[in-house]
């Protein structure tokens, strides 16, 4: 959600650093920004309604750059609206303290009372504040700044990742994490923080990643973490090995072009090395994949949220297909709430490509309480869904900046066709051979990507975009396997063209949505070679009989020339389809959107990471 960056240095200035951050942090989604730097026994506060750029205008006078500590915030309104007041980073009043904070504090209309009672005054609408005043009082009484946080936190109920930074005789910079990611690095002459590994890669690799319940105090070349109650915490730093410019737009347009045309590469990262040919299987890393432990289970519990739930369905159809174990998928938001029953030999598979979603790791967290094996796919080692999971598929996708997930999307379809075959391969549904065949398809699967994702191909895409330019409704429909694809291909064009789009599995629009379709309608269609391709044709021509316009997707050379218009994709096996068809549906919502003028890798009102409810 928000982005969070700080810096303290004993041989630099740090504000142009705290401006590169959150210019690495904009693809998280924002509406407004600010700094506060800790120069001449004062800390000092710029913040501006808007994008990056407006906030470099104000700070273009140059009266912060000689600054060595600092603080910034990119800020997606949860409390109040977007407005310079409601911008972080907040002020205590006193012109000695700032703070940054995502996430939301539950009980602050009691607590804010309680410092209104004292003669405390409000400047903004947001519960940020009334942290940042918790915090001031108790440095006012003089604690360190980092005691202070920790009585300050003390109050707080509530779901959060803050910054502090205070001047005195020297300037002090506080971190604290309860929920959303909070990650520090030190180098020689300095110690940073972010709320995302990227913000970090310019300085270092060695990262350390703050848990839930945690102080981190920085100085210049030191890092000291504790509990809430000052208890000193050691723990080893990890080492990244994501090339920060990978987080660049590698000359494509937007970052979101670029992470469609990497995913054959992605597909390469994720699978490759992990295949056992010799035995039709495959090898992860990391415990809870062995046969014993697989054989154990009786049931997996998918849990994720958007593009990740998408991947957990298509992971339904492969676990049950191949491994023949049950599954059910759920909104992890909804999984929360509902009581779930979870019988005895569960694995909780919660999908996710940041590892802090904050409802995913909520849902985990209860499945786990219930009894389950907690398991996961994620994209970034160090996460605390990976951290708090007994067996991981990191999925080695590298950072994805397009708020729009595509390569994620993926890669953790392609991890969960993985888990499939080492699921039935532990529990004897498939032997040798099978095994061997399935991994083979899965190999053959790269060239036949980027087969797909050629000049001519991206040329035709972008032409039936421009000519539906001035739709106003979309129906994506797919069956089987595809059906979830389906679902991706609307989702995708609703959060980037900001169009309405539905998704369907074909055989339910009989059951009431074909009531929507009129003369010249679009609707998109998934139709590839398999056990339900008939189906999808005989869908195709009821479409086609209401007026409907038809745009078929796929390798099923019959419905293709059902279509109106059609792109055709290398022929897979079924269980491989969607890795190849959602690739023009990716392509079809970028260039929508881009006919459409809108901001295509920071989508309004979208965050990348959902790290609060």
């Amino acid at each position: 959600m928000c982005g969070i960056v700080g810096g303290i240095s004993s041989a630099g200035t740090v504000l142009q650093h705290l401006i590169e951050g959150l210019r690495v942090l904009e693809y998280r989604g924002y509406d407004s920004c600010g700094v506060a730097v800790a120069e001449g026994g004062a800390v000092t506060v710029r913040r501006k309604v808007g994008r990056l750029s407006e906030l470099e205008r104000v700070l273009s006078d140059g009266a912060l750059a000689g600054a060595r500590a600092g603080i910034g915030h990119t800020r997606w309104a949860t409390h109040g609206k977007p407005s310079d007041e409601n911008a972080h980073p907040h002020s205590d009043g006193s012109g000695r303290l700032a703070l940054v904070h995502n996430g939301i504090i539950e009980n602050y209309l009691e607590l804010r009372r309680e410092l209104l009672a004292e003669g405390r005054v409000f400047h903004s609408e947001t519960d940020t504040e009334v942290l940042t005043l918790l915090v001031g009082r108790e440095y006012e009484r003089g604690r360190s700044l980092g005691d202070s946080v920790r009585a300050a936190l003390a109050r707080v109920r509530g779901y959060y990742a803050i910054a502090v930074i205070s001047t005195g005789k020297n300037p002090e910079l506080v971190g604290a994490r309860h929920g959303p990611p909070l990650v520090v690095a030190r180098t020689k002459d300095g110690a940073w923080l972010a709320s995302d590994v990227l913000a970090l890669l310019p300085h270092t690799r060695e990262v350390t990643y703050v848990e839930d319940g945690e102080v981190v105090e920085l100085s210049p070349g030191r890092i000291v973490i504790t509990d809430l109650a000052g208890l000193p915490i050691e723990r080893a730093p990890r080492r990244v090995d994501w090339d920060a410019e990978a987080a660049g737009k590698g000359g494509f347009a937007h970052h979101m072009l670029k992470e469609i045309f990497e995913q054959p590469d992605v597909l390469a990262r994720t699978a490759f090395d992990r295949i056992a040919q010799v035995h039709g299987d495959v090898s992860f890393e990391g415990e809870g994949w062995q046969d014993e432990r697989l054989a154990r289970v009786q049931r997996v519990q998918v849990i994720a949220c958007g593009t990740a739930l998408h991947a957990g369905m298509i992971a339904r159809y492969l676990i049950e297909g191949l491994a023949r174990v049950p599954v059910d998928f759920d909104f992890a938001s909804e999984f929360r709430y509902r009581g779930p029953c979870l019988v005895p030999g569960t694995m909780a598979l919660a999908i996710t490509q940041s590892g802090e979603t904050a409802d995913t790791l909520a849902a985990l967290r209860l499945a786990r309480d219930l009894g389950a094996f907690p398991a996961s796919i994620c994209n970034v080692i160090g996460s605390t869904v990976v951290r708090e999971s007994g067996a991981v598929i990191l999925t080695h996708a590298g950072p994805e900046i397009g708020v729009a997930s595509t390569k994620a999307f993926t890669a953790q379809v392609v991890a969960a066709f993985l888990l499939a075959v080492r699921l039935a391969r532990a529990r004897g549904t498939l032997d040798e051979a099978q095994g061997r065949s399935l991994l083979d398809d899965l190999r053959r699967l790269r060239p036949r990507m980027e087969g797909l994702l050629t000049e001519a191909t991206v040329d035709k895409v972008r032409r039936i975009a421009e000519r539906h330019l001035h739709a106003k409704g979309f129906f994506f429909l797919g069956r089987g396997v595809n059906y979830p694809v389906a679902l991706e291909g609307a989702l995708k064009l609703k959060e980037i063209s900001y169009v309405h789009a539905e998704g369907y599995a074909a055989g339910e629009m009989k059951h009431g949505p074909i009531a929507l379709i009129e003369p010249g309608m679009p609707i998109v269609v998934l139709s590839s070679p398999g056990v339900v391709q008939d189906k999808v044709r005989s869908n195709i021509e009821q479409v086609k009989a209401r007026g409907g316009h038809v745009i078929v997707i796929g390798a099923d050379r019959e419905a293709l020339a059902l279509a109106d218009e059609s792109i055709e994709v290398p022929e897979a096996i079924e269980w491989l389809s969607p890795i190849l068809n959602v690739i023009p549906l990716q392509l079809l919502a970028y260039h929508h959107a881009l006919g459409r003028g809108c901001d295509i890798d920071k989508p309004r009102n979208l965050a990348k990471s959902v790290t609060v409810e």
